[in-house]
Parts: C-alpha cells; structure tokens; sequence
C-alpha cells in the first residue's frame, strides 16, 4: 500500500510538470531578469518605508506624507503596467487556478465526498453552512 505521503510527492511532481507551471516559473525568471521592472520594485519598497518612517514622526509633515503616497501609487501603477509584470500575474492567476482545483479535491475527498467527482466551484464561499452541495 503506497503511503499518503508519497503520493502528495508525487501529486508535487505532477504539478510541476502543468504548462501553467512552467509558465509562472518562466514568467517569474523574466520578470526578475527585468532590471527596470526591478528599480520600479525598488523605488516603491523606498517609498514604502519613506512613508512608514514619515507616519511614525510625532512631529510628522501631513504634506510630506501626501507626496510621498502618491509617489507610491505612482510607482505601483508603474510596475503593474510593466510587460513582465503582467505576464506574471496572468501566470500566476491561471497557475492559482490550478492549485484551487487540486486544494479542492483533496479537502473535499478528506471531508468524505467522491474523489472522482468532487471538484473546484468558483461559487463556493467556503463557508458550508450557505451552501447547497459542491459540484
């Protein structure tokens, strides 16, 4: 009899081996390739920590803290709209996909229902008490 434990090992390989894997490790390495993209995620962590160090000042400048915000935004829009930056994000909302589907399986086949048929719903809140049966 093959242990639970080795089948999740091998369920790891077997996600390892999905398009959309390689595709959010692909979209990863380009994306830390990126040298603008990384300055962008500089600048903003610089600015992030400005604005911590600004709102802890008891004598804090409130017009400092309204600059120094929208630089942050400014720069988060930056990185968001960088190519790299997109194409990893759609990785890893279709590789999200994948986990959910395969983390709801085996929740469901733990809580007692047909591992051949349980699946993923999108609809499900996850709060069982508002719910009808999964698909």
């Amino acid at each position: 009899m093959t242990d639970v434990i080795t089948i999740a090992r091998q369920l790891g390989h077997a996600i390892q081996e999905q398009d959309e894997y390689k595709n959010i490790v692909a979209a990863k390495n380009a994306a830390d390739a990126d040298e603008g993209l990384q300055n962008l995620i500089t600048e903003f962590n610089i600015k992030r920590v400005a604005i911590n160090a600004e709102a802890c000042k008891t004598d804090r400048d409130e017009d400092t803290l309204k600059k120094l915000n929208e630089e942050m935004r400014t720069a988060y829009s930056d990185i968001m709209s960088n190519e790299n930056m997109k194409a990893y994000n759609d990785a890893k909302q279709a590789f999200d996909k994948v986990l959910q589907r395969v983390l709801a399986i085996v929740q469901q086949s733990a809580d007692g229902q047909d591992p051949d048929t349980t699946d993923f719903s999108e609809d499900c809140t996850h709060d069982c008490s508002t719910c009808g049966g999964c698909s």
